[in-house]
């Protein structure tokens, strides 16, 4: 079990290292430079010190862990980078939070590929919406729908995109996440399975590193 988790885990290194290449080229440089100053940087503060050789071992791990928080980063944006403007991207970052968020993508879709996915969390019902602005339409009925069928719970409304008043892809998880809890575990439980009930469309999302995790991979 260990020696899979192992190889799953290099796996999923992988596949990000492969992407980060892809998507932002420059970034194993930067990894590397940073490497590089951290490293120097401590043999020169151990020389300060009359310690060079110690100080210099010592931040060897330093190094790498200052290197790989950033690759981090850079791996984070090239996975979002990957899938922006695709349709179901945001659907595809919502599949991708794993506790606490139940995600139904596509419950409503529009001839010209506008799209609203409902979330179940502590937060209550989340109506996330991509594709062009009148996607508030479709966000106005599916919140009315949500009303008629489960009344008194909490909906909220998120349309993704860069304009004023929309949540940008690469900060829609941190948004849900922030969402003041309105919801008990019961009451969780139980919305969900009314939600469930009335079920939603099936339509795809983009393939690729999003779905099995923005693990990709974690500092």
């Amino acid at each position: 079990m260990a020696e899979q988790e192992k190889q799953g885990q290099m796996a999923v290194l992988k596949d990000a290292l492969a992407l980060t290449r892809r998507e932002k080229p420059l970034s194993l440089v930067y990894c590397a430079l940073l490497f590089v100053v951290v490293l120097v940087g401590s043999v020169f503060a151990g020389k300060g010190l009359h310690q060079p050789v110690y100080f210099g071992i010592l931040g060897i791990p330093l190094s790498l862990l200052a290197a790989f928080f950033l690759f981090t980063r850079f791996a984070n944006g090239a996975a979002f980078s990957s899938i922006e403007g695709q349709v179901g991207a945001a659907a595809s970052v919502l599949m991708s939070i794993r506790k606490g968020f139940t995600t139904t993508p596509a419950v409503a879709v529009s001839r010209n590929q506008d799209m609203v996915h409902r979330t179940v969390s502590r937060g209550g019902i989340i109506l996330v919406g991509e594709g062009s602005p009148a996607v508030k339409q479709l966000l106005i009925d599916e919140k009315r729908k949500m009303e008629r069928f489960i009344p008194g719970v909490h909906v909220v409304e998120i349309s993704v995109g860069d304009l004023d008043g929309q949540v940008k892809l690469k900060k829609l998880q941190k948004t849900l996440k922030r969402l003041p809890k309105k919801l008990t575990k019961n009451q969780l439980r139980e919305v969900r399975n009314r939600v469930k009930a009335i079920g939603g469309m099936s339509m795809p999302i983009p393939k690729g590193p999003m779905p099995k995790g923005v693990k990709i991979p974690r500092r």
